[in-house]
């Protein structure tokens, strides 16, 4: 149940965080009431799923998965430019989530 959690704490957050970009600086209603809902809903739903695992590992794979969501959003819906060296910057954050996984384990208790 915690990794259900993590993941729909993801999804708000992508969702939050591409409202931001449509909300034209918060002079645009319907976004902005998604980005503060969205963020809400996002930080609610990562702190129930940090009652059964690892803050340090948890937040990784939260911020980085994120990250990933708003790049491929921002490409997606707002044709965002792809370049090589983002990419690869792209790629490096997952890497690092996984050796950072590798170094340990997500649950406690």
């Amino acid at each position: 149940m915690p990794y259900v959690l993590l993941g729909l704490a993801i999804a708000a957050e992508v969702a939050a965080t591409l409202s931001l970009r449509a909300s034209e600086g918060f002079t645009r209603w319907g976004p902005s009431i998604v980005v503060v809902v969205g963020y809400l809903l996002s930080f609610t739903l990562l702190a129930k799923a940090l009652t059964s695992l690892n803050v340090g590992p948890v937040y990784a794979i939260w911020s980085a998965l994120g990250t990933i969501g708003a790049f491929v959003g921002g490409v997606l819906l707002f044709q965002e430019p792809v370049r090589p060296l983002t990419v690869a910057g792209a790629a490096l954050v997952v890497v690092g989530v996984v050796v950072m996984n590798l170094g340990g384990g997500i649950s406690h208790g």
